[in-house]
C-alpha cells in the first residue's frame, strides 16, 4: 500500500556529484522524518542524513559539508545531494520514511529498495 522508490544512483569519479531522490506513494496520511541510510559490502547499515517534516536536518560526521538532504512535502519526496564524493562513499543507499496511513494509524517505518552508488576512477 506504500512504496518508496529511490533513483539517481550510478557510477561517478572521485570528486564528482550525484543527486538521489526517493518518492513515497500510496496510502499516505502524513510523513514524519525521512532519512537516508547506506550499507557498504561487509558493513552495517548506517544513517547518512535525516530531515524532519519541519526541515530540521542531521548528518553523519563523515558526510557533513559534502551532502545535503532536503524534501518536498507536497511530493512526499526526499533528496540527497552528494558532492565531493569519495571512494568510501560507495554503498547501496536506502531511504526510510516514518509515516502513517490514516489519522488513527501509528507511525511505521517504510524502506525503499536501495540504489547503488559507486565512486571509482
Amino acid at each position: 500500500q506504500v512504496q518508496l522508490v529511490e533513483s539517481g544512483g550510478g557510477l561517478v569519479q572521485p570528486g564528482g556529484s550525484l543527486r538521489l531522490s526517493c518518492a513515497a506513494s500510496g496510502r499516505i496520511f502524513s510523513i514524519n522524518a525521512m532519512d537516508w541510510y547506506r550499507q557498504a559490502p561487509g558493513k552495517q547499515r548506517e544513517l547518512v542524513a535525516g530531515i524532519t517534516s519541519g526541515g530540521l536536518t542531521n548528518y553523519a560526521d563523515s558526510v557533513k559539508g559534502r551532502f545535503t538532504i532536503s524534501r518536498d512535502n507536497a511530493k512526499n519526496t526526499v533528496y540527497l545531494q552528494m558532492n565531493t564524493l569519495k571512494p568510501e562513499d560507495t554503498a547501496v543507499y536506502y531511504c526510510k520514511a516514518d509515516l502513517r496511513m490514516s489519522f488513527s494509524s501509528p507511525y511505521v517505518d517504510y524502506w525503499g529498495q536501495g540504489t547503488q552508488v559507486t565512486v571509482s576512477s
